[in-house]
Parts: C-alpha cells; structure tokens; sequence
C-alpha cells in the first residue's frame, strides 16, 4: 500500500485543518519546501498536496509554491485544489505533476469529467469528500444534497481509475479512520481507492492493507509527531519486521 504524506497549502504555508474548518488551522511551515527533505528521508515516494485557499476560492492560489515543491522533489506528486477547467489540468501535468485531483468539477459537472477522463486518463483522479455521507465541494464549504458512496459508484462506471475518499468528520482529528466505510467502497467500487482522513496509527495502516485498500493519505499524524513516517512506509508495503524497528 502506498503512503501519501500530504502538503496542504494556505496563504503559501504549510498547513493543517481541523474537519475541514479555515478558522482552525495549524501552520506547521511558512516554507513548505522545508518538509520535503524530511518526506524523502523518511522514503517517501509519493506527495499529495492541495491548495486550500484554491479549493475554496476556485483559483490556483498556491501555484507558484507547487511549482516549486516539484523542481525540488524527485516524489511522485498529485495535486487538488482549485482545479475546475482543462488550462489548470494542462499547466499541472506541464509542471511534472504524475496526477490531478478534480473534487468540485467532478461533482458540479459530470461531462466535464467523463471528458477529461478521456483526454487524460489515470492523470485524473477524483475527489470526494464526505460530510454525513454526502458530497461537499468548495473546499468543503458546501455540501450538496449527493450521496458519496454512490457518486464514486458513478465515477467509476465513468471510467474513473482512482478515487481520494475523504472523511471529513475525522480529518486532522487524529481519532483513527472509518474503516467499516473504506471495507465496504473496496468491495463495492471496481476503481481503485485511497483512504484520507484521521489516518493516525500504525493500526490503521496494518487494518487498511488488509483491506486492500491501495493508499493512504498521511497528515498531522506525522507533523505532530504520532506517526514515525519511515515505519509507516514500511508497515505500508507489508514489511512488519522493519516496522517492529
């Protein structure tokens, strides 16, 4: 299973939320760059990052910083946020960045992702935040009368090949991920899934490779210092002597 330490960007830093709340955020770098060192280090191979302030706003904000953390970064990257026309997916992918993330363009306007599915292929990748079992859009701020389970049964019945499954009631609140949820879109979707939100044990790691699910998104848990990221790789690719240490 693959990790995804994640870079969430506001005002140019790097930062946490707490279930998705603006007003509760932590910064942990004004330079997010500086944590990259520290990602690859520890093994990592793959970076999720997502510009706040452009899934909110609708415009890539962050641009010049993501920029930047893909001339300095030898890890596979995906990128979400702000992400709504065919312009910003092409200026992404021209940066090196291996996958984008549509979340409210997927939501709002099917036709335009079932055509960039089919102009891009794998590089698109849906996201789909949760709140209460219902589809939330602009940078979670607006939850759309949509059931999430069956939004990512349509996305992948569109051909859709991987999905970013967010749970915001547990995002940044460190209490373990849903994985009765995460156990039952496995079995239901023919996409592949990686899980997001209140990822923060090595449990939660072991029980959702079990599973089979094929990432996990991997925040405060490591800023904080909870996780140790390099065993979490390990425990990841199924390597429990190295995760034992």
């Amino acid at each position: 299973m693959q990790i995804w330490p994640a870079i969430d960007l506001l005002g140019g830093a790097a930062v946490r939320l707490s279930k998705g709340d603006y007003a509760k955020s932590t910064v942990y770098f004004k330079d997010p760059s500086r944590i990259l060192e520290f990602f690859e280090k520890a093994g990592a191979s793959h970076l999720h990052v997502v510009d706040l302030d452009g899934a909110r706003d609708g415009e890539t904000v962050n641009f010049a910083t993501i920029q930047t953390l893909c001339r300095l970064s030898s890890m596979e990257i995906e990128v979400g946020g702000g992400i709504r026309d065919e312009e910003r997916i092409k200026r992404y992918l021209d940066l090196g960045v291996k996958r984008v993330i549509l979340g409210t363009a997927a939501a709002e306007d099917p036709e335009f992702l079932q055509e960039m599915v089919s102009r891009y292929g794998d590089a698109i990748v849906v996201g789909v935040d949760a709140k209460d079992g219902k589809v939330a859009v602009r940078g979670w701020l607006n939850v759309r009368e949509m059931n999430a389970e069956e939004f990512c049964q349509s996305c992948c019945e569109m051909g859709v090949s991987h999905i970013i499954y967010t749970d915001i009631s547990r995002d940044g609140m460190m209490r373990g991920c849903n994985l009765p949820l995460y156990e039952r879109l496995h079995q239901k979707l023919r996409c592949t899934l990686t899980a997001s939100g209140g990822v923060s044990s090595e449990e939660d790691i072991r029980a959702l490779r079990e599973i089979g699910i094929e990432a996990a998104i991997v925040g405060k848990a490591i800023y904080e210092g909870k996780l140790d990221l390099s065993k979490v790789i390990a425990i990841g690719k199924g390597e429990t002597a190295a995760a034992r240490g």
